[in-house]
């Protein structure tokens, strides 16, 4: 559990870094994107090594009533990653559309993952999302939200990447033995 306790810490300390140390992150200059770059995959590498090695309590099983559900959020985090990375609608109505991404696939994680490994890498990850809002909302003021030119276009291509980015987790996870669906 070291490994992915140190994995979380990790991943929240170095997205942290810029909000609660813009000076030192400044003083970094382009070397520091380079090495936060490197921190977070030793973090990624940390978090999958510590969740497959860790040996859990289950404090609820998967219940087939919240895999549906599970699907859903992790679909709405996918489409809004897409979105708003294409300037889809939802980049003009959510104003931090990734981090809310992060939280509702952490949330859909936890409600088909009760063991003590998932609570602290899944939980761990919706605590630094939502402390990440908080941060940036306190620093930037009021919530600034891009508004996006309206297009069907980017509307198809929003949804196309969100099935294709879907269609890529549900096969990895099969791979994995983790199957999305049953």
């Amino acid at each position: 559990m070291m490994w992915l306790v140190s994995g979380v810490l990790l991943w929240g300390g170095a997205h942290l870094f810029k909000r609660v140390a813009p000076e030192a992150r400044a003083r970094l200059g382009n070397a520091g994107r380079l090495l936060m770059a490197l921190l977070l995959l030793a973090s990624v590498v940390m978090m999958t090594l510590g969740y497959q090695q860790a040996s859990t309590t289950v404090w609820w099983g998967r219940q087939t009533a919240w895999v549906g559900a599970n699907n859903v959020l992790v679909y709405l985090g996918f489409y809004l990653i897409a979105g708003s990375q294409v300037g889809a609608r939802v980049a003009g109505v959510i104003r931090h559309p990734q981090l809310t991404a992060v939280k509702l696939w952490a949330l859909a994680h936890l409600l088909v993952n009760g063991d003590s490994a998932s609570l602290l890498l899944f939980g761990g990850l919706l605590v630094w999302a939502a402390l990440e809002v908080v941060i940036i909302n306190k620093q930037d003021g009021k919530p600034r939200l891009s508004k996006p030119q309206p297009s069907l276009l980017r509307e198809f291509a929003a949804i196309a990447i969100t099935l294709l980015i879907y269609g890529v987790a549900a096969y990895l996870h099969g791979l994995l033995g983790y199957p999305v669906h049953g």
